[in-house]
């Protein structure tokens, strides 16, 4: 049974060998065949061709160009805009300096009418605040004043009574 392996083994071994035989052999030829492509090729390069006839290639050329011409020509151009500040302008002046001032003048004054009413919301609003530091502090006063004359002695009532009934004529005169 070994020798029917074995034999088997060999003969697969022998075909394997001669299919690479086989593809050794043509990829030798076929290198052969780019060797002699590649000196053709090389003889090209060193000793090209020269063309006598150019007139077909300056038509296609010119055609081409005007093609491109036309192409350019149709295409819709661009706009620019510009921003010019005009002190002296090129035509109506004046209607140019009464449009410009006109919108001058009227911006400063609104401009400085803002700014007014901006000032004078300021001053409104310290003034409220100091108004309502008075009231507090007078709050606070007249609660101590008359918790004090409530839970105070007879004397101090008596003085405390004078010292009202004094600044009263105090704020009449």
């Amino acid at each position: 049974m070994d020798r029917d392996v074995i034999e088997l083994v060999l003969k697969e071994f022998a075909d394997e060998q001669k299919s690479t035989n086989q593809h050794i052999c043509e990829l030798i030829k076929t290198a052969g065949e780019l060797k002699g492509k590649l000196k053709d090729f090389e003889k090209h390069i060193i000793k090209p061709q020269t063309v006598s006839d150019t007139k077909p290639f300056l038509l296609l050329l010119q055609k081409g160009l005007m093609d491109i011409q036309t192409i350019v020509e149709n295409q819709p151009k661009s706009i620019t805009k510009k921003f010019q500040l005009l002190l002296f302008p090129e035509q109506d002046a004046k209607l140019f300096y009464k449009i410009v001032f006109g919108r001058w003048f009227l911006w400063l004054t609104v401009i400085l009418a803002i700014n007014n009413i901006y000032k004078w919301g300021v001053h409104d609003s310290d003034n409220q605040k100091e108004i309502k530091i008075e009231q507090l502090e007078n709050d606070k006063i007249r609660r101590s004043w008359k918790y004090l004359y409530k839970h105070g002695k007879k004397s101090i009532q008596k003085d405390m009574e004078k010292a009202f009934e004094h600044s009263t004529l105090i704020q009449d005169n």
